[in-house]
């Protein structure tokens, strides 16, 4: 299936489903113009297993400092005094 006219859309739907499951693309007529293409829709991919293992890998060979709660929490505050100036209480 290449085409498919707006009043057939009810009528073969079932084959466009067929189409767009098997990866094809189909053009929408209309008053015997071309007013857009129906495509499949791409579902991402998941994660497997080893893509998941090479992330941890990858995370342990940037070697990141770790901060405290105390450290972030500094941060935190100094980032809100920067940003909207002393308490007023």
């Amino acid at each position: 299936m290449d085409y498919i006219t707006t009043t057939n859309l009810k009528a073969q739907s079932s084959e466009l489903i067929n189409t767009l499951k098997k990866g094809g693309v189909v053009s929408l007529i209309h008053h015997s113009k071309i007013v857009g293409v129906i495509k499949p829709k791409r579902e991402p991919k998941m994660l497997t297993k080893t893509a998941i293992n090479q992330l941890k890998k990858l995370a342990e060979n940037i070697n990141l400092q770790k901060t405290s709660y105390e450290k972030r929490e500094k941060i935190y505050r100094d980032h809100l005094m920067d940003k909207y100036g002393k308490d007023l209480s």
